[in-house]
């Protein structure tokens, strides 16, 4: 059976796991790198121009000199720092936002078969901007803060267990450190785990703004309702992303320290004045690079999450029949509560195909089905 020329049913009753999303995810991505990559760079590219020019215009005003401790240098940093961080959340509001523009095109391309293009996303984007900035920034600043507490009350009850074990096994050494480890590595995955507890309810606020039409605080009570089983495999996302970013980071950095290092440029400094502003402004454009490579990943990963999770737990090739036979789901009064949400809002699902259909789609070829 055929909806909208394209997708077909039933689909698979075995959910992905955290294995076939990363597998799935760079597949996809390798397939549409070119793409994904022009997509992400705007919010990156911005970002790294005015974190350049922060770098440029600190060293102007703060002339920091040889000594390390003068006011100069302290203010320099505290400068920089604090650029540094607004500049970064400056950029995750922007790829959030990015994200959620092309996660329409992404679902309708796993679906349908569509084209996932640099002006399709950015059509999506145009049409819900304010909204999307607002889920950004609420989503950006409670993760960091949220985050930032979590991880702090991890690392306290870390070294006090490991100083309630040291007291207690101090006269067996070799016991006491085997248990540290042990204990400290359980309540770093328990922290872990508690974040990701917490960010999987704000994981799919994106998509359900995009694909369903929902406004933002709709979309987060709805992204906290399909975030149930995703916490491992969130977690399982964001490892695969970090080793990844920090592996390509080490392939750029490694050749940048020894070039440095070979024109004599002291690398563990601490003094702005011994360091030279190519340097700084090198080291920065490297980390903006890998945030391009890498940031589609997430978009992926999340988009197909969200699929899946929809598919699992309310049938949604059902609802993608219904709408292509029934069309939309009547509207209701304000002052009720639908409690359907719609396949794709506004959006052509219909008898005929979508652009871009005509050929295998990528939700069955690559297993989804």
């Amino acid at each position: 059976m055929r909806i909208a020329g394209n997708l077909q049913a039933p689909l698979s009753s075995t959910p992905l796991g955290a294995g076939d999303l990363i597998d799935r995810a760079v597949r996809f991505y390798r397939k549409n790198f070119w793409t994904f990559v022009l997509i992400a760079s705007p919010p990156v590219i911005v970002g790294t121009v005015i974190s350049v020019a922060w770098t440029v215009a600190g060293r102007e005003i703060f002339n920091p000199g040889m000594d390390p401790m003068s006011i100069e240098t302290t203010f320099y940093y505290l400068f920089a720092w604090v650029g540094t961080l607004v500049i970064w959340v400056a950029e995750t509001i922007g790829t959030l936002v990015v994200m959620g523009g092309a996660s329409r095109n992404f679902v309708r391309h796993l679906l349908f078969g569509e084209a996932i293009t640099f002006s399709e996303t950015y059509r999506n984007i145009a049409g819900r901007i304010p909204g999307l900035l607002a889920a950004a920034t609420i989503i950006t600043l409670t993760l960091t803060l949220v985050g930032g507490f979590i991880l702090n009350l991890g690392m306290v009850a870390i070294f006090l267990a490991v100083a309630i074990i040291v007291g207690i096994f101090g006269s067996l050494p070799a016991l006491a450190f085997v248990l540290s480890i042990a204990v400290g590595i359980t309540i770093a995955g328990g922290t872990l785990w508690v974040f990701f507890f917490v960010a999987a309810r704000l994981a799919y606020v994106p998509q359900v703004m995009l694909v369903e039409g929902q406004g933002v605080g709709a979309a987060m009570s709805r992204s906290a309702s399909l975030a149930g089983s995703s916490v491992k495999r969130l977690g399982s996302l964001f490892v695969f992303t970090t080793v990844a970013a920090y592996s390509a980071l080490a392939l750029l950095y490694v050749p940048l320290a020894w070039y440095a290092s070979a024109n004599g440029v002291p690398l563990l400094s601490f003094d702005a004045d011994l360091i030279p502003a190519w340097y700084e402004i090198a080291y920065n454009l490297i980390w903006q690079v890998s945030f391009i490579l890498l940031s589609p990943v997430w978009m992926v990963g999340l988009s197909l999450l969200y699929v899946d999770e929809r598919v699992r737990s309310e049938g949604y090739d059902l609802e993608l029949m219904a709408a292509a036979r029934l069309g939309d789901i009547p509207s209701v009064p304000e002052s009720y509560v639908n409690p359907l949400h719609p396949a794709i809002a506004k959006s052509g699902v219909t008898a005929s195909a979508p652009a871009g259909a005509g050929k295998k789609s990528d939700f069955v070829s690559l297993g989804l089905k």
